[in-house]
Parts: C-alpha cells; sequence; structure tokens
C-alpha cells in the first residue's frame, strides 16, 4: 500500500444530460479541485475513468499526491472502474475518499466520516462490493430530501433548483475544502471545521 497517493472519487453519472443534477455533486466537486490542481481530465489507461494527478497543499508546500478520478461507468456500476484505477496506482481503501450526495443531510450542509453503510446509494454500494470493504472516507454533500411524495430516484436525477443554484458553488467550494484538510490534517479536523 502507498500511503503517499489519495484517491478522491467524485460520484456521478456520466455524460452531459446528467451533468447539473443532484446525483453529480463528487464530478462537480472534483472539476473544482482539478481547478486548484491546475489539470484537466484525461483518460486513465484503464479505459474506465478520466483522472487528474497531481497535489493539493499550499503553495511552496505541496501536500501528497492525489488522483482525482471521474469514473465513465454508470452510478451503480461504477466500483470495478474505481477499484481498477486504485490497483494501478496501489491504494487500499483506506486511502480513498468518495464524494457524493447525501439525501438524509440538508442542502449546504457538509458531514465527513470513515466507513459505515451505503445507506441506499448505489455509488457507495458499488465501490464497497469492488473493494470488499466500506471502511473508505467520504464526503457527504447534503441534498436534502425530495419534497412532498416524489420519487427519490426522479429527485436526485434532476437539476438543482433555482435557489440551490445560487448557493451551490459556495457548497462545491466547501467540499474541495474539506478534502485538502482531510488529506493534509487528517479526518478529525475536517470533521471539526466542516461537519456542520
Amino acid at each position: 500500500m502507498s500511503s503517499e497517493v489519495w484517491l478522491v472519487v467524485g460520484l456521478g453519472n456520466p455524460g452531459p444530460e446528467y451533468a447539473g443534477h443532484r446525483h453529480n455533486i463528487g464530478y462537480m466537486v472534483n472539476d473544482e479541485l482539478a481547478s486548484r490542481m491546475g489539470g484537466s481530465f484525461k483518460s486513465h489507461k484503464t479505459g474506465r475513468a478520466d483522472v487528474v494527478e497531481g497535489r493539493l497543499g499550499m503553495p511552496g508546500n505541496p501536500g501528497p499526491r492525489v488522483v482525482l478520478v471521474r469514473p465513465r461507468s454508470y452510478m451503480n456500476t461504477m466500483g470495478g472502474a474505481v477499484l481498477a484505477v486504485a490497483k494501478f496506482y496501489g491504494v487500499e481503501a483506506d486511502h480513498v475518499i468518495a464524494v457524493h450526495d447525501e439525501l438524509d443531510i440538508d442542502f449546504g450542509t457538509l458531514r465527513l466520516k470513515n466507513g459505515g453503510g451505503d445507506n441506499g446509494h448505489n455509488g457507495l454500494k458499488s465501490i464497497r462490493s469492488s473493494f470488499g470493504t466500506g471502511d473508505f472516507f467520504r464526503v457527504r454533500a447534503g441534498i436534502g430530501r425530495p419534497p412532498g411524495r416524489q420519487d427519490v430516484a426522479d429527485f436526485v436525477l434532476q437539476n438543482y433548483s433555482t435557489v440551490e443554484k445560487k448557493e451551490l458553488p459556495m457548497q462545491i467550494v466547501d467540499a474541495a475544502d474539506a478534502i485538502e484538510c482531510l488529506i493534509t490534517e487528517g479526518l478529525e479536523k475536517a470533521q471539526s471545521r466542516f461537519n456542520s
């Protein structure tokens, strides 16, 4: 295992038709991190994901190596792609950070944790199944519950509301900051700063 490389997996569905959906917050956060690293996503040798390699940290004090991963498979089958990229870089589950939408947390709120179940999230379920463990980090970006009797699947596969879109850039920046803090300072500090 290489403790020098972190895999940050942005959960989402590939393709422009999904780009603005609540389910794609992981992709959006990874786009922010890629911008900070001065890189753009390129096809990985496995052919199963797009990646950006670089370092996160202060100028003049670069942090550990980080690989941002955007799986090319859909949410419910992405685990295989994530595992393939992890094996390529020699990364174990304890150096994987999954960034995903979370129904049980209000919109605009973040929670970081290590391990746990998948809470019905197909992306987490797929990663957990492929790695054979749920012992990876999660950065959970709250999207809240659907209004009224709206179906959960319909809700997550919709664009953010007009009101949410105004606050979304701040949630993305906060999530990216939280990931940097988690990688450079550890889970406890990141939780105390970002778990709202």
